[in-house]
C-alpha cells in the first residue's frame, strides 16, 4: 500500500493546516479508510494561539507526536500536559473522554502527527500518558515509543501495536522484524528519502507492508522514519 505525500487529503482552515493519509472529516477515499488497525494518520500544523477545543472520543487509541513546537493537552479526567518535539503522547479514549489539544505557544506554529488506532479491548477506563524519548537513542536504529508490553519502557497501548522512530545517516541499512504474526507495518517518512523493500520513498510518503516477517530499510539521505506495526485483522 503506497501513499505518496502529494496524494493525501488536505484541508486548510487557517488556524489548522492538515494533511490526511487516510479518510478523515471532509476527505473521503473508499480505498484509504485504514491500514489494519491504523485508522488515522494526520500531519497537522496549528497556528500560534490556536487549537482543537474540547471534544469527545470513545474506543480509540490516540497518539500525538510533535515534530516541531509544543502541544498542550487537557481532558475532563484531569489529565494535562505539554508535549514538545522528542516526546510522545497517548490517550486511551476507552469508555469516553473529552479533550483539547492546543498550541502551547502564542506565536510559533506546532507541527504534530495525530494517529488513531482501533483498540484491542473496548470501554476500558480512559487514560492519558506522555513520555520523553531521547533522540540519541534512535540514531541508525529504531527506538520503540509505543508498545502493548507494559514493562518495555515505551508508552502502553491497548492494542497489539508497536510504534518505532528512527533517525538515519545516508547509506544506513536497517532491518525491522515484526513483533507479532498477523501484523503489518506502515512506514511514514518524516524527513528525507529511504528505500523500503525496494520501494523508493520521499518525505511524508507512506508505505504499508503485510504478510512479511521483516522489512529492509536503506536510508538514501539523512532521514527520519516512523514505523507503525498493527494487527491487519480487525475481527
Amino acid at each position: 500500500m503506497l501513499h505518496k505525500a502529494n496524494t493525501r487529503g488536505h484541508a486548510n482552515h487557517g488556524w489548522l493546516d492538515s494533511y490526511h493519509t487516510f479518510s478523515f472529516a471532509g476527505y473521503h477515499d473508499p480505498t484509504r479508510i485504514h491500514f489494519g488497525a491504523l485508522r488515522v494518520l494526520n500531519d497537522d500544523v496549528v497556528k500560534g494561539g490556536a487549537g482543537f477545543g474540547q471534544h469527545p472520543h470513545d474506543n480509540m487509541e490516540i497518539i500525538s507526536i510533535p515534530l516541531r513546537g509544543a502541544l498542550e493537552h487537557g481532558d475532563n479526567t484531569g489529565g494535562h500536559g505539554i508535549i514538545k518535539s522528542g516526546e510522545v503522547q497517548i490517550m486511551s479514549a476507552g469508555s469516553g473522554i473529552a479533550h483539547s489539544e492546543k498550541n502551547a505557544s502564542k506565536t510559533e506554529d506546532v507541527n504534530f502527527l495525530q494517529i488513531w488506532v482501533f483498540p484491542k479491548e473496548k470501554n476500558i477506563q480512559p487514560r492519558y500518558d506522555q513520555k520523553l524519548f531521547p533522540a540519541s537513542d534512535r540514531i541508525n536504529k529504531f527506538q520503540t515509543v509505543v508498545s502493548p508490553e507494559k514493562s518495555s519502557g515505551a508508552l502502553w497501548i491497548n492494542q497489539n501495536a508497536w510504534f518505532s522512530l528512527g533517525k538515519f545517516d545516508k547509506t544506513a541499512t536497517i532491518e525491522y522484524t515484526l513483533n507479532k504474526q498477523g501484523n503489518g507495518v506502515y512506514a511514514f517518512v518524516i524527513e528525507g528519502d529511504v528505500t523500503i523493500n525496494d520501494q523508493k520513498l520521499n518525505k511524508r510518503d507512506g508505505f504499508g507492508v503485510w504478510d512479511v516477517e521483516k522489512i529492509s530499510i536503506v536510508s538514501d539521505s539523512q532521514s527520519e522514519v516512523l514505523l507503525i506495526e498493527v494487527p491487519m485483522n480487525l475481527s
